[in-house]
């Protein structure tokens, strides 16, 4: 009989969770173990954080506008957020990242405009060439942020290491980035609770899911709330300035790196992210910035 185990961790600046059912606590444990593994080799090499990893000497080469010869993994994702950037109108770009220099959502003040200008200057994966395995930066002063896809990256891995070790019953949980691999085991889905954007304590909605992955992108989590509007750390890149017009976007697609894009891209793209969801067949919930909740959900 399958039995129910869960590890809590932390990893990736988030609060993790490893759900599964096996047949013995040792299987569990290993099962575990691999994975928890898995997350840290993947944090430990694209962290921005960190000075000797493989994201380390791809910002090395854009603060100086050289080239560098990357790994298959490492162009695989970029690869991923080249597609995005295209079937985003250029709205997910991982060079925006930069934007922190001027945006600081602890201080509660918004930047002045002409250092948000000044650094946009320095933002546009269109003045990055990338033709596997060279990625060659256009102009100095450029860097690069995996932030919006190696943490629902990982949860996807996760859950096929896990698939290969015997697990057909679990949930991944990196903060939030949640990878499902099968129902429970009296097939039964995992209940997945949508936080309402405006209040902690409330629930914009559910999601049974029995696979796949879901995301969330929000601008209630890190925020700069001046009278009473939120400036969410989802910053345009064309503009340099948070996204508006939607509160919070949930999606649910095969794949909980897809779900994380989409559900950044259609933040970025305001009100009329709905439409994109749509148009794109994604499942999603999503409450706008005056509190309206709508969803393309099918139960």
């Amino acid at each position: 009989m399958l039995k129910y185990y869960t590890a809590s961790f932390k990893a990736m600046g988030s609060c993790c969770e490893i759900r599964i059912y096996t047949a013995t606590p040792a299987k569990a444990q290993r099962a575990i173990n691999v994975a928890m593994a898995l997350i840290s080799r993947l944090e430990q090499r694209y962290s921005r954080y960190i000075n000797d990893n493989i994201m380390f000497e791809i910002n090395q080469a854009g603060r100086c506008g050289h080239s560098i010869n990357v790994d298959d993994e490492t162009a695989a994702l970029l690869d991923y957020a080249d597609a995005c950037y295209q079937n985003s109108d250029g709205l997910f770009d991982i060079s925006s990242g930069i934007l922190r220099e001027v945006w600081d959502f602890k201080s509660n003040c918004l930047p002045d405009k002409t250092l948000v200008n000044r650094v946009l200057e320095r933002v546009g994966w269109e003045k990055v060439s990338w033709k596997n395995p060279q990625l060659c930066f256009g102009q100095p002063g450029m860097e690069l942020d995996f932030g919006g896809i190696v943490k629902e990256f990982a949860a996807d891995q996760c859950a096929a290491l896990l698939l290969e070790r015997g697990i057909q019953h679990g949930l991944i949980n990196l903060g939030g980035d949640i990878r499902v691999i099968g129902p429970h085991p009296d097939n039964k889905p995992w209940e997945v609770s949508i936080r309402h954007p405006r209040n902690k304590d409330d629930m914009a909605g559910s999601i049974n899911i029995c696979t796949g992955g879901i995301s969330s992108s929000g601008d209630y989590e890190r925020c700069i709330k001046i009278d009473g509007h939120y400036y969410s750390h989802i910053l345009n890149p064309k503009t340099g300035w948070p996204a508006t017009g939607l509160a919070s976007v949930t999606v649910l697609a095969d794949f909980c790196l897809v779900a994380g894009s989409a559900s950044t891209i259609a933040m970025l793209k305001g009100l009329a992210g709905e439409d994109w969801l749509r148009d794109n067949g994604f499942q999603a919930l999503w409450v706008s910035s005056k509190g309206q909740t709508s969803n393309s959900l099918s139960y």
